[in-house]
Order: structure tokens, then C-alpha cells, then sequence
């Protein structure tokens, strides 16, 4: 389920890519919000969740998980139109490293030696990726260099996301949290009206509303995927995705994977295992301690 989740969301993207040379990005993410809110209400009708999923103690929080998730999808699809597909989804493994830093600072997490080094090897890696950028290389444009800082505040934005999901769930349903991010994105996109859309042929219409319906149905296989197993165990596969936006880019869109992106990919992706690692070990520890009653370290 994790591994068709991270596929259905990069066909998703690609779709975005594929229309961002005429789409503005305001329009995109409502395409992909609203279109995905009939597959999420359908599956919450068919768990009998849907009651779930529109009641909610904390209307703020969901205000503020949506604000900043939508701002991490529109800076995302707008690196979507700057960079190749493969930098994109590099710089955006930079969002679950930066959540371990400010889950320290915001939500008092302890965040130890271990898990602060590999954020430092894993923002050393988006510093490869963004090298071409950063040192003004012939091959990059200064288009490409207000890209690379797009993506990146795009990872930023999807990180504090992560930090109010991480509060929600406290007292929200998975339901409701998945529900009220897709309006409100619907309706942040839908805000962005008199700023330029554009109308839309019959192709480009139908590949914005396939991603949001594709968009939607991830969602659920993610949401689903955790139901089965750890996270420990899942996210890891998180990163199968480089493999497909290399060929994709490749495939679709004619891009060729730079040495700068493969070596710093391969440095993020290799940060976060290690966390997850970590942690997984971290957690089978305490569980020992619980069942042995010793009190954790």
C-alpha cells in the first residue's frame, strides 16, 4: 500500500508538471483539493467514518495545518515549473528532517546527538543538490536558482504541516484531519481567482482533475498503509519515489539526473533511513523496558 501511495502521488506530480507551463499554481492546488474531497468522502462513507470526519474539536488547528500544507503544495508545484523532477523530490526529502529540528523546538521532543547529525548529513545532501544553484554554475539559470529556494521553502512549509498533524492527532481522527486539509486547500486554491487562472483545453483539464483524483486515492492507501504496520517500517519506502522521478523525468519530460542531485539524493535518502532506524530500535528498547517493568533511560 505505502509503495502504490508514493507511485499514485508521483504520477500526481507529473500531472502538475505536465500542466505547469500554463496553469499558475493557486489553480493546480485547488484542481488537486477539490477533486480529491469525492474519493476521500466515498471512503470515508464506506468505513462508516464520515461523521468522523466532519467533526472537530480543534477548527484552529486544522485552520493552520491547512494554511501551511497549502503553502507547501504551492511552492511545491511551482518548483514543479523551475526545476527536473529528480531535484524537486530531492530538496522535498529535506521536510522530514527539518520536522525532527522543530519538533525539538515546538513540541519539546527530545532530539538527541544521533538524529541531529543525520539532520546535518541530510541538509549536506540538499546543499549538493542545490550546488548549481548555489555557486551560479553556467548550467543554472537564475530561474533555476529562485526555484531551488522555492522547493526548499516548500519542504519548510510541508515540515511545520508535519508539527500541527503531529498535535492534531492528539485529539483529532485521521479522518478528520485528511477532510478538513482538502477543504481547506480547496478553498485557499479557489482564493487565488483574481490572481490569473487560466481556461483551460479539454487535455490539461482532464490531467488536473485526474491528479486530484489521484491525489485523493493516495491519500487514502497512505492513510490505510499505516493502519497495517509500523511507521518505523513503512516510511522508509517514502523514498522509492527518487527511482520514479528519475524516470519519469527521463521518460516523460526528457530530463537527465545530474551528479550533484544523485550524490546529494543519495545523502538525504541516507539520513533518513538511519533515523527510522533508530528510532525503530529506540522503540523495540522501550517495549523491552515496559515488559521487563525498568524504567526508561
Amino acid at each position: 500500500m505505502k509503495c502504490t501511495s508514493v507511485a499514485v502521488f508521483t504520477v500526481m506530480a507529473a500531472l502538475i508538471k505536465a500542466t505547469s507551463e500554463t496553469v499558475p499554481p493557486g489553480q493546480q492546488v485547488f484542481f488537486r483539493s477539490f477533486f480529491a474531497l469525492p474519493v476521500i468522502l466515498i471512503w470515508l462513507a464506506w468505513r462508516r467514518e464520515l461523521g468522523g470526519g466532519l467533526r472537530t474539536r480543534q477548527p484552529l488547528g486544522h485552520l493552520w495545518r491547512g494554511i501551511l500544507g497549502t503553502a507547501a503544495m504551492v511552492l511545491n508545484f511551482w518548483a514543479l515549473s523551475l526545476l527536473t523532477f529528480p531535484e524537486v523530490t530531492a530538496i522535498g526529502y529535506a521536510s522530514p528532517l527539518l520536522v525532527v529540528v522543530l519538533a525539538g523546538l515546538f513540541l519539546g521532543e527530545d532530539v538527541r546527538a544521533f538524529r541531529l547529525g543525520m539532520v546535518g548529513l541530510g541538509l549536506t545532501g540538499v546543499l549538493i543538490v542545490l550546488s548549481p544553484q548555489l555557486l551560479g554554475t553556467q548550467a543554472a539559470g537564475p530561474m533555476r536558482g529562485w526555484g531551488a529556494a522555492i522547493a526548499l521553502g516548500g519542504a519548510f512549509c510541508a515540515a511545520l504541516a508535519q508539527i500541527f498533524v503531529r498535535k492534531l492527532v492528539q485529539g483529532e481522527q485521521v479522518a478528520a484531519i485528511v477532510f478538513w486539509f482538502s477543504v481547506t486547500s480547496s478553498v485557499i486554491g479557489m482564493a487565488s481567482l483574481p490572481w490569473g487562472w487560466t481556461m483551460l483545453d479539454a487535455r490539461t483539464g482532464v490531467m488536473l482533475i485526474m491528479a486530484g483524483l489521484l491525489g485523493g486515492f493516495a491519500q487514502i492507501l497512505l492513510t490505510a498503509s499505516y493502519r497495517h504496520a509500523d511507521a518505523s517500517i513503512i516510511a522508509p519506502f517514502d523514498y522509492v519515489s527518487m527511482l520514479l522521478a528519475v524516470i519519469i523525468g527521463w521518460w516523460i519530460f526528457g530530463e537527465r539526473l545530474t551528479l550533484p542531485a544523485l550524490l546529494g539524493a543519495l545523502l538525504v535518502i541516507t539520513a533518513g533511513i538511519l533515523i527510522i532506524w533508530r528510532e525503530h530500535r529506540l522503540g523495540l528498547e522501550r517495549n523491552r523496558q515496559r515488559r521487563a517493568g525498568i524504567p526508561p533511560a
